[in-house]
């Protein structure tokens, strides 16, 4: 069936798509607008200071620092994925989006989007070695391992994407172009195809396990981990230094996983758009917005580093 379906399918499928997005709220139009861009150029400039204090300052080469900096850049990424066009679509009345300027934005929303779930998880092994291993963290967590890491994280990222884009878009929709979301997100285009999509749920459900609750299963045995530790330390100080630790990138994983667990790990068919719209737009444009200010402000080695560059830029002026 679907071969015919396809063939069918294919003219109108290579015309594009028409983002729907908030176009049936045009009184949110502008006021979004003026949103979204706001985070945006806070996320650019936010994140853009992580990377640059990371390798400016030479406090910050250590293994935190160095996933911290692959994390902004990965935030910096992601939004510049799928923002401009945001912003081209809430601005006039255009709401169209070209077939491989659809592919590419799915093709990079899921693939960032699965490096950072298991960045996030080799963040926290970053900090199970430094709360409970303390003596041995410098042995344990040597450049190489780190960029062994990294590496790994953005390799599963983009070949996870690599399988499901492609499967994705190949869907036989018969002539519909309307996507009901401002980006070309995945639950999105697969509630949009005309035949069964069952396969494609079960494995993208399967792929979401290696993806998504692998990481998170490492992320909350390291933690439950580093809290037995920490229960360990006697003194006061000692607790809210480890407390501090570890607060910030809690914080972060809880803001990006609440989210994303949320989005692909439901049947399509119990796909909620309007709800689907503005979570995608907390975790598209507030988390990476927001990663910056969280690991700043509870952060004094990154608040320091911060004065020393900015006190130096001072006295060259």
């Amino acid at each position: 069936m679907w071969p015919q379906v396809m063939e069918k399918d294919n003219k109108s499928s290579f015309e594009g798509f028409i983002l729907v997005g908030f176009s049936d709220r045009p009184h949110l139009e502008l006021i979004l607008f003026v949103v979204v861009l706001t985070f945006y150029l806070l996320t650019l400039l936010g994140n853009m200071a992580i990377i640059l204090l990371s390798t400016l300052d030479s406090r910050l080469h250590t293994p935190m620092y160095f996933f911290l900096a692959n994390l902004s850049f990965l935030d910096m990424c992601f939004t510049t994925g799928s923002i401009p066009q945001m912003l081209y679509n809430l601005w006039g009345p255009d709401k169209t989006i070209s077939y491989l300027g659809c592919a590419i934005q799915l093709y990079f929303v899921l693939a960032l989007g699965g490096v950072e779930c298991i960045l996030l998880a080799v963040m926290a092994y970053d900090r199970y070695a430094a709360v409970c291993k303390p003596l041995q963290y410098t042995v344990i967590m040597h450049s190489r391992l780190c960029g062994q890491l990294v590496s790994v994280a953005w390799l599963s990222g983009f070949g996870n994407s690599l399988i499901m884009a492609p499967q994705t878009l190949m869907l036989p929709r018969c002539g519909h172009r309307l996507v009901d979301h401002f980006l070309c997100e995945m639950p999105a285009l697969i509630g949009m195809a005309c035949v069964d999509t069952m396969i494609l749920e079960a494995l993208a459900f399967a792929l979401a396990i290696f993806i998504i609750l692998t990481p998170l299963s490492l992320i909350l045995i390291s933690y439950s981990y580093i809290a037995r530790a920490v229960l360990r330390i006697k003194s006061a100080a000692g607790r809210k230094k480890a407390f501090n630790t570890c607060s910030s990138h809690l914080i972060v994983v809880a803001l990006f996983y609440g989210t994303i667990i949320y989005m692909y790990l439901q049947p399509a068919n119990t796909y909620s758009q309007d709800q689907g719209k503005f979570l995608t737009l907390f975790y598209t444009i507030v988390t990476p917005s927001v990663n910056p200010l969280i690991y700043t402000l509870r952060n004094k080695d990154v608040k320091e580093a911060m004065k020393k560059v900015l006190g130096k830029g001072g006295a060259e002026v």
